[in-house]
């Protein structure tokens, strides 16, 4: 099985359930409170971990209680931690608040996170070198990003972007990225062009094609999710679920893709796993507390 390394955030998620989001200026009473390990970074490693995949991560975490849980947090889910950097700032935060329809929102304040810097990559240059496929997402430095997906190629690593939270690409990421995943609304922005329907989502996914996008998955929400690659289109469902909490569901889904790729599966096959692992993550509370271990996914019955 191929070696995965995932470079990204980490955040403490405060999350408030609620019946419905207030209005602006409103104060409404939660039903519940909690906090959980999260972070897009955290999350997907944590998700490859939990069905059995081979994997580091490196990201930066405050000097406080909420990194130390972080760590912790992944070292018990077998997550490789022994270069995550401690910065100078506060853990990166993310409040959350979700409706009784699981709807959610989300502010992140990225804290820790946006320290890890170019000269942290070549310091750990040995975890890309030691890898064979490299995720990462947008809640690091955006130049970071870019020198990390330059240096992944220089070694041959196969490269995956999960373009979040949304921002327009430099041509230099582009060019770097094997498989770029967003969802609806990044894949509005990056193409320019909108996203509403399957059909739309279909024109859109071609002009990244043609900006030199190599290989693109888009998460589409209830409307399952679609590959586009040079000379194929594969179109994924939704499993029907009684929804709790959307919280992590994309990163989940990224994660089973992620781990089928590892093994060596077809896109097609990788798209289906990935589909359970979402659906099952979505009917518990919580971001790394909700992602499903690798027994639970073959197992489950929908």
């Amino acid at each position: 099985m191929k070696k995965i390394l995932v470079i990204g955030s980490l955040n403490m998620d405060l999350v408030t359930m609620s019946e419905r989001h207030p209005k602006l200026g409103e104060t409404i009473i939660g039903k519940s409170f909690f906090q959980i390990p999260g972070g897009k970074g955290g999350n997907q490693a944590v998700a490859i971990a939990k069905l059995g995949g081979d994997v580091t991560m490196f990201g930066c975490v405050g000097k406080d209680s909420h990194g130390d849980i972080l760590i912790e947090g992944l070292k018990k889910n077998n997550v490789n931690t022994g270069c995550i950097k401690k910065g100078e700032r506060n853990t990166g935060i993310a409040s959350i608040v979700v409706d009784e329809n699981a709807d959610n929102t989300i502010i992140v304040v990225p804290g820790a996170n946006f320290e890890i810097s170019t000269d942290d990559i070549d310091k750990n240059i040995d975890l890309i070198k030691n890898a064979d496929i490299v995720l990462l997402q947008l809640e690091i430095p955006i130049d970071v990003v870019e020198y990390i997906l330059k240096k992944s190629k220089e070694y041959n690593k196969i490269t995956i972007l999960n373009p979040a939270p949304a921002e327009k690409l430099s041509m230099d990421i582009i060019k770097n990225v094997d498989y770029l995943v967003p969802n609806e609304t990044e894949l509005e922005l990056l193409s320019g062009m909108p996203a509403d329907s399957q059909e739309e989502v279909l024109v859109a996914a071609k002009k990244l094609m043609d900006m030199g996008v190599k290989n693109l998955i888009v998460t589409m929400g209830k409307n399952g999710s679609v590959f586009v690659g040079k000379d194929k289109v594969v179109k994924v469902g939704i499993h029907k679920v009684k929804a709790v909490d959307p919280t992590a569901a994309g990163d989940s889904f990224i994660g089973g893709v992620i781990r089928m790729l590892a093994e060596g599966k077809k896109i097609e096959e990788a798209m289906e796993f990935g589909a359970r692992v979402g659906a099952i993550t979505v009917t518990k509370e919580g971001a790394q507390s909700s992602l499903p271990t690798w027994d639970e996914v073959v197992n489950y019955k929908f």
